[in-house]
């Protein structure tokens, strides 16, 4: 019990120094040796074999696909394509009304994640065109995060079918699974999330109203002064709105209708994006440069995440956390769902926390009878949840890059990407339960 202590005592201390602003990269191993140290383990041999075991197998299993799939998230950003893109929707759904707005921008988000343009460069792409958009109509800039995570952070990242997300592309090689497993759960947990997200937008959008909140009187992006908020699509060339759509098309059809493996999909989009848009990049060494070195330091935060989770995994306090879990009462696929979204709390890491479940978990939960296709889908679907903690990567990079603090807008993520999943997965574990 002192050992689940330890851990419970290490995650706090994980959100502590992520809080002030330190990187995951020297938290992981700083925590970890405080959970080494308190479970009086051997600590040169514990970072020898659990820690650097852990981050060696991350990297070597997804290095290549975080490589391929930066690379192809910069020549759509910098070509202007995922802009082109953006531009397009929000035009298409005019500016009648804030909410209308709201959700436009979720479902640019969502449209671009789900064809495999990266998290950070669909902020790229949509930071300077909802700014204005957001003055002109007076809308409280930290809706933008309402609006924003949702569509970067739920049902495109672990729910739908067929996502090239990384979330879905880890359970396949445990698994023998494919990219549209569980499809019905994922269906049916996406058709119950887009409404109540909406819902959320809508009511987070009158309250701001009934407060008296406005553009110019809560902070915004002037007086952050970011410069994510200049244009540098002003005075450039894009590509229009079908050859935009054309790589990401390419990409989602080799994955789910040729059944292509996911790392030979990339391959070819990469390829198939350099040759659309080359005469649209002015700096072309410097973008497939740029484009490769950007995969480094996601891989390098999720593995450290890893790492840190492996040594948990090797404490006598994660044996008493399985024993825990597995005995929750009722189907297997519960339990799962409960230890997978923990995982990815402790963490601070949706791919960091599921990678961690299938390499102790899967034996475990396949010899208790869980389909696989189920154990695909609903271990996704459990790993975005609690990891969109205050700690999380992602959610603290974001904020930086909107001009925005925790106080000012994680209320919104923690609405929209932790409580509303939860209660969306419900229905997807029902599913799970009674046909699978």
């Amino acid at each position: 019990m002192w050992s689940l202590i330890i851990i419970i005592l290490s995650l706090i201390l994980l959100v502590v120094l992520a809080m002030r602003g330190f990187t995951i990269i020297i938290i992981a191993p700083v925590v970890s040796l405080f959970v080494i140290i308190m479970n009086n383990m051997p600590i040169l041999e514990t970072f020898q074999t659990a820690y650097m075991s852990g981050f060696t197998n991350y990297v070597k299993n997804y290095f290549l696909i975080f490589l391929f799939a930066a690379m192809f998230g910069k020549f759509m950003e910098e070509s202007g394509a995922a802009r082109t893109i953006a531009e397009y929707l929000l035009k298409l759904s005019g500016r009648k009304s804030k909410l209308r707005v709201l959700v436009t921008i979720m479902f640019i988000c969502s449209l671009l994640t789900y064809g495999g343009v990266s998290l950070f460069v669909v902020i790229f792409a949509i930071l300077p065109i909802a700014k204005p958009i957001f003055k002109e109509m007076d809308i409280p800039w930290h809706l933008f995060i309402a609006a924003f995570f949702p569509g970067i952070a739920t049902f495109t990242m672990t729910m739908l079918p067929g996502t090239p997300a990384i979330q879905n592309i880890i359970p396949i090689s445990y698994l023998n699974t494919t990219v549209t497993s569980g499809a019905l759960i994922g269906i049916v947990t996406t058709v119950v999330i887009i409404p109540i997200l909406i819902w959320y937008l809508n009511f987070a959008l009158k309250r701001a109203e009934k407060r008296g909140e406005t553009y110019l009187n809560m902070k915004n992006l002037e007086q952050a002064e970011n410069e994510m908020a200049k244009d540098k699509y002003a005075h450039k060339q894009l590509p229009n709105i079908i050859l935009s759509l054309v790589p990401p098309a390419l990409l989602l059809i080799l994955l789910n209708l040729f059944k292509l493996e996911v790392l030979y999909t990339l391959m070819i989009t990469v390829v198939a994006s350099a040759i659309l848009f080359w005469k649209y990049i002015d700096k072309k060494k410097e973008v497939v440069n740029i484009g490769a070195t950007n995969a480094v330091l996601p891989i390098i935060n999720t593995s450290a995440d890893v790492g840190y989770g492996a040594v948990i995994a090797a404490t006598s306090g994660f044996v008493v956390f399985q024993d825990i879990v597995t005995n929750i009462p009722g189907n297997p696929l519960i339990s799962l769902f409960i230890s997978t979204n923990l995982l990815a709390g402790i963490t601070g890491s949706s791919s960091g926390g599921l990678a961690i479940a299938m390499e102790t978990l899967t034996d475990l939960y396949l010899k208790l009878g869980v389909n696989p296709e189920a154990f695909h889908r609903i271990s996704a679907i459990a790993s975005g949840g609690l990891d969109a903690l205050p700690h999380n990567g992602v959610v603290i990079t974001t904020l930086i890059v909107a001009g925005l603090t925790h106080k000012d807008a994680y209320k919104h993520i923690f609405a929209t990407s932790v409580v509303i999943p939860l209660i969306a997965a419900i229905p997807g574990l029902l599913v799970a339960i009674m046909f699978y």
